[in-house]
């Protein structure tokens, strides 16, 4: 028996183009002491990256894949295929790595080794809709002399951010002198530099602020005025919203602010023509506002969300979708007088006309630092196996 231990050394999320580092360690777990004790073999382990994409049958038309099914193969072949018995396509991957051949393990001894490999930047992010999933996974495969293959497959999320492979890395602005024995440093220092510049560029475009004013009216007039004062955001942080409903001609009884996420599926591959368009609510607010001069919200974005993409399948938007309740009366005659003595109560009435509509205001949400989002992610660092 062998334990194979897998752990993502900086978390499981990661942004496309950086580095993935994973340790895999092998362990005989027997004691040198036990009387069955015995050295244990295998005869190669290999690890490769690869992205699965599965699409629901009633919303999604896909082309018939040509490709040969790798996951009917029988178990006992030796061909590597990291994606074997997974549902969907495999429509990423990068070229498999070996780790070793013929491991030998003494009883308690154990090996380390480094799977080290960057993230394509041309692949979707990690998504779960309604309509389509892209999944990514490390899969590290193992075998002993004469028997099947075994599996370990490590979930991770990848997020992508826009414009970084677009980026040209300076090559003159190192002044201290090359060093032919510290490439691995060099390799991760350009990794730290890619998350640094991720992280400047979220920086930049998430922090520019403008007013924006939207005047909130219906057939009847006006209901008030709402204030944004930024229409970009990263996963995490707050949506902001304010209403001033003291200039509104048609009072407003109620009002509700949802953020919501447009998942639509691309014209070509639609099963049907003109099918709706999913939506999904990520957070919402409610308020009772009769007589209320000024109200806010505020709305977080969840870490565990995708920010907005396109591919050739799927887009995915985010918007906020308002609705509004107002009254078919005058502001006066939402109360009633309950009593004609000194002291007046005055109540609201029982029955009352009113009017509803709704409003989208289309916002744009990037991703943010791949080391806070694994902080909530539903992934393990850590995945193991015995063989």
């Amino acid at each position: 028996m062998i334990e194979v231990l897998a752990k993502l050394g900086r978390g499981p999320v990661f942004l496309a183009g950086e580095m993935l580092e994973c340790v895999i360690t092998f362990t005989n777990p027997l004691s040198a002491s036990s009387t069955s004790a015995s050295s244990e073999m295998l005869a190669w382990a290999s690890a490769q990256i690869h992205c699965q994409f599965h699409a629901s049958e009633n919303r999604v038309a896909l082309p018939p894949s040509d490709g040969s099914k790798h996951d009917v193969q029988a178990e006992n072949e030796t061909v590597f295929v990291p994606n074997r018995g997974e549902r969907g396509q495999c429509i990423l991957s990068t070229p498999p790595k070996i780790l070793f051949c013929d491991l030998r393990l003494d009883p308690g001894e154990s090996k380390s080794y480094s799977y080290c490999e960057t993230l394509p930047v041309d692949g979707p992010p990690s998504f779960r809709g309604q309509s389509v999933k892209y999944v990514y996974k490390l899969t590290i495969g193992c075998q002993r002399v004469n028997s099947p293959i075994k599996l370990l497959r490590v979930p991770f999320r990848v997020l992508v951010l826009h414009g970084l492979k677009d980026y040209q890395f300076p090559q003159d602005e190192a002044v201290a002198p090359s060093n032919p024995f510290l490439e691995e440093e060099e390799g991760l220092k350009k990794d730290s530099r890619l998350a640094d510049l991720a992280t400047e560029l979220l920086m930049v475009a998430t922090s520019r602020r403008s007013l924006h004013l939207y005047n909130i009216s219906n057939t009847r007039g006006k209901v008030g005025t709402f204030c944004i004062f930024k229409t970009v955001y990263k996963i995490g942080e707050d949506v902001i919203g304010t209403f001033n409903f003291s200039e509104g001609d048609i009072p407003c009884l109620q009002f509700s602010v949802s953020l919501q996420t447009e998942e639509s599926i691309q014209e070509e591959f639609q099963r049907r023509r003109g099918q709706p368009v999913s939506f999904t609510v990520h957070a919402r607010h409610q308020e009772s506002c009769l007589h209320t001069a000024q109200s806010s919200f505020s709305l977080p974005i969840p870490l565990s969300s995708t920010p907005g993409f396109t591919t050739n399948i799927v887009s995915l938007k985010w918007r906020l979708h308002f609705e509004f309740v107002t009254s078919g009366e005058s502001a006066g005659t939402c109360l009633v007088r309950g009593s004609q003595s000194e002291a007046v109560t005055w109540t609201g009435v029982e029955q009352m006309e009113v009017d509803t509509f709704s409003w989208d205001l289309p916002i744009k949400v990037l991703p943010t630092n791949p080391i806070l989002a694994s902080y909530v992610s539903q992934f393990s660092s850590t995945n193991s196996i015995t063989i």
